[in-house]
């Protein structure tokens, strides 16, 4: 089969599957399918960051430390701490190394608290820098402390500007 090059948009009502055949067999294997319940394997990419939004593996910080690449990589931190706790983040040549980072890589970093009996705030280590919206007022986006128990969740967006620097910034 040719292939078909749109200038309009696609649209389907049962998704996209993208296939290879083998020249031999004949046997088709679908590589990748979109739809309602996306789902992508054998996908091969590079500099690409997908959020995991059920976080399989989690990162417990219960005192004040410096987190490393890998908790933070993680894209789930918790604490429990009864005492204020302040996670500095790595460097930002750490973190651009541990993610693969290139100049427009993007992750979402969530902090849990809820289980916390105390506030925990986040501080950014060199190369990293606080956007412009850290400056708001407490309670704000750019709020960098999380309150302990039931509304102790945020979530931050971090975006490499470089493969060793990047922007922080609180966005829920």
């Amino acid at each position: 089969m040719a292939n078909t090059t749109f200038t309009g948009p696609v649209r389907s009502k049962n998704g996209f599957q993208s296939v290879t055949v083998s020249p031999t067999t004949g046997a088709v294997t679908v590589d990748a399918s979109f739809g309602a319940t996306t789902s992508v394997t054998n996908l091969t990419a590079t500099n690409l960051v997908f959020t995991d939004q059920n976080h399989p593996t989690t990162a417990a910080i219960n005192a004040t430390a410096t987190a490393t690449a890998a908790e933070v990589a993680t894209g789930y931190i918790t604490s429990t701490s009864a005492s204020p706790t302040t996670i500095t983040l790595p460097t930002g040549t750490l973190l651009g190394a541990a993610l693969g980072a290139t100049r427009g890589t993007v992750m979402d970093l969530y902090v849990d608290n809820t289980a916390g009996a105390s506030t925990v705030t986040i501080a950014v280590a060199t190369n990293g820098i606080l956007s412009s919206a850290a400056a708001d007022t407490p309670g704000s986006f750019g709020d960098l402390t999380i309150a302990a128990g039931a509304t102790g969740l945020a979530r931050f967006t971090i975006m490499f500007s470089s493969a060793t620097a990047y922007v922080f910034t609180r966005t829920a």
